[in-house]
């Protein structure tokens, strides 16, 4: 006898909120990096308090985060740094990347800035891409590392090139 096929294609329709990501977020954001890279995301909430920077999360209605952004407004004057963009792998493609770049164009517009800046790698061209499609321009490059911890523990540099690319608001 055959194998039954009990699969079903469906489509599913989720709402989702903006908010400010808070540090009782970090434990339901493991997806987004490494314990190293959650211990940063701790440490940038902190210049959230202080008004340096604002970090977002879209969260579902059980206010789960499935996707998480920075704006740091002390990089450049007069423009908000987007960085740290992150969409929970499973729902990437699937337009959260776009509403938190939105969300966040509008946190810079809120402060009264007319600019918005970020910086994608070199070898990434899908996000590369959706920044283009939401109006970003690329108009430089410049080398970037940041650690990054491995699935022993050890932490290792990661150097990279990445395209600055900016917006006008």
């Amino acid at each position: 006898m055959p194998a039954q096929d009990d699969s079903i294609d469906a489509t599913v329709v989720m709402r989702v909120s903006v908010r400010d990501l808070l540090p009782r977020d970090l434990p339901a954001c493991t997806w987004s990096g490494s314990a190293t890279h959650l211990r940063q995301v701790e440490r940038e909430l902190a210049r959230a308090a202080a008004g340096e920077v604002d970090y977002l999360a879209f969260c579902t209605p059980v206010d789960l985060p499935v996707a998480i952004g920075g704006i740091d407004y002390q990089v450049s004057p007069g423009a908000g740094t987007l960085w740290q963009l992150a969409v929970l792998p499973a729902l990437q493609s699937r337009g959260l990347g776009t509403l938190l770049v939105r969300a966040a164009e509008r946190r810079i517009g809120h402060r009264g800035l007319r600019r918005a800046e970020l910086a994608v790698e070199e070898n990434n061209p899908r996000a590369r891409a959706l920044y283009e499609r939401l109006g970003y321009v690329a108009h430089g490059r410049e080398p970037d590392a940041w650690d990054e911890e491995r699935p022993d523990g050890s932490i290792r540099r990661h150097e990279t090139m990445c395209v600055l690319m900016r917006k006008g608001l």
